[in-house]
């Protein structure tokens, strides 16, 4: 009797322990830590710009090289200063460089970049000079200068907002100049003419803004490189401002035979300012 009662007992306290047991709650398991990653601008990247180029009165001096033509210019036959202003929209224009930043998130960035952007901006100039008797119809001088193509190489340094970059950027213009001075006899027959169309260097300064879309943009669904098949990191967008100056250029201006006699110097000055904006893919990095 004794036996049966003990293990009565003992069946009673295992259920009612079992009981208690399903009645806690239960420990489930620690949550995974998924770190957030962090915006950095470090990487290569490459994009496509657009850009609109002006000038502000780029300067034309011509002087006589004889006597004979330098008289010509004191009496306003030919015009001693003169100047044109040009502007335009580039179709389109590239771009490709590397940042690298110091902290991820935000902090100093620092990279280089160049962008070539084709402006083809042409500026005729028509001067009427002083006729060779008093009353007489005038002399007349024609100018021409265009920039076929402007590239930039240059240094960034600026700081990042995360997703935000602002920045300042100096170094190196270059560009393809075509400078053209035909002078007129009163009676319109050609007597002196002169060009130079080559390649030029100078010197580009400026800034910008850059950001950089966040991954979920619905921006990120019209992006190209999503149907060419181009992995990148991010894509970003850009304004930019930038000085340039390619310098002054002499033209000889030599007379045509047989109509013109001697010659002058024209010096042409190409500098102006160029507004961008576009878009790059970013490579490395997150």
């Amino acid at each position: 009797m004794m036996k049966k009662l003990l293990l009565a007992s003992a069946a009673t306290a295992l259920v009612s322990t079992a009981a208690v047991a399903a009645d806690l709650p239960r420990r489930a398991p620690p949550p995974v830590f998924t770190p957030v990653p962090v915006f950095t601008w470090t990487g290569f990247y490459a994009g496509l710009e657009s850009a609109y180029t002006f000038t502000d009165r780029e300067r034309i001096t011509t002087a006589g090289v004889l006597p004979g033509n330098a008289n010509n210019v004191a009496l306003g036959r030919r015009p001693a200063l003169t100047s044109t202003s040009q502007d335009g929209f580039a179709n389109i224009g590239g771009t490709a460089g590397y940042n690298y930043q110091f902290t991820p998130g935000s902090g100093i960035v620092v990279g280089v970049a160049n962008s070539i952007d084709w402006t083809d901006i042409t500026k005729n100039r028509v001067v009427l000079g002083t006729g060779n008797v008093a009353g007489g119809p005038p002399n007349i001088s024609q100018y021409r200068q265009s920039l076929d193509w402007l590239g930039t190489l240059t240094g960034r340094v600026g700081y990042a907002f995360d997703r935000v970059l602002v920045y300042g950027m100096g170094g190196l213009a270059y560009g393809n100049v075509f400078h053209d001075a035909n002078f007129y006899t009163p009676g319109g027959a050609l007597q002196f003419a002169g060009r130079y169309d080559d390649f030029k260097t100078g010197f580009a300064y400026g800034g910008g803004i850059e950001f950089a879309l966040p991954t979920d943009s619905f921006l990120n669904n019209f992006a190209v490189g999503r149907y060419l098949g181009i992995k990148y990191d991010a894509i970003t967008v850009k304004a930019e401002y930038l000085h340039y100056d390619l310098g002054s250029q002499s033209v000889l201006v030599g007379a045509i035979p047989g109509v013109g006699t001697g010659a002058y110097i024209s010096r042409f000055r190409t500098e102006g300012s160029i507004v961008r904006a576009g878009f790059n893919y970013k490579f490395g990095g997150f």
